[in-house]
């Protein structure tokens, strides 16, 4: 794997439901936080992206579920940058506990100029760093599923 950036937090109590356990739109959310962390720490601050011209916004987002993640626990989110194209790329994303593996994920970006907001090509400033630090080595889209997604058997709760 080439570049991987990870945060750890604990889950509090207003990211879950009534019985303690995750609600799944906080996964979104979680996967932002490894996700700009992953831009940063790549040397392409989101802000300094979007000062550029340029936002990159979501087109599609997926999650797989294996455990359930709970009130309290110390989950650790990783990212990395699975392929880009000419206007597109798509981060993946592991949620663990521990060595417990708890969810799967990926999103799709479009890349979109700020003022206008139509899509556009890559901007060539962000090109030669975002091939680097990509799974896939050629600038075509998609050429394999997300690494690391696992067996199919999703588990929802414990």
């Amino acid at each position: 794997m080439k570049q991987r950036a990870e945060v750890e937090f604990e889950v509090r109590y207003a990211e879950t439901d009534q019985m303690g356990i995750v609600h799944h739109a906080n996964y979104l959310i979680w996967f932002e936080l490894a996700r700009t962390r992953f831009c940063t720490e790549a040397g392409k601050p989101y802000p300094q992206i979007e000062a550029l011209g340029y936002f990159m916004i979501i087109t599609q987002a997926q999650q797989d579920y294996r455990l359930a993640a709970h009130y309290g626990d110390t989950v650790r989110v990783a990212c990395w940058l699975d392929w880009v194209a000419s206007r597109s790329l798509q981060f993946g994303y592991r949620v663990t506990r521990d060595d417990q593996l708890l969810t799967t994920g990926y999103t799709r970006h479009l890349w979109v100029h700020r003022e206008s907001r139509r899509p556009c090509s890559m901007p060539e400033s962000l090109r030669a760093t975002f091939l680097e630090i990509a799974e896939q080595t050629t600038f075509k889209g998609p050429e394999k599923n997300r690494p690391e997604s696992d067996s199919k058997e999703k588990m929802l709760c414990p």
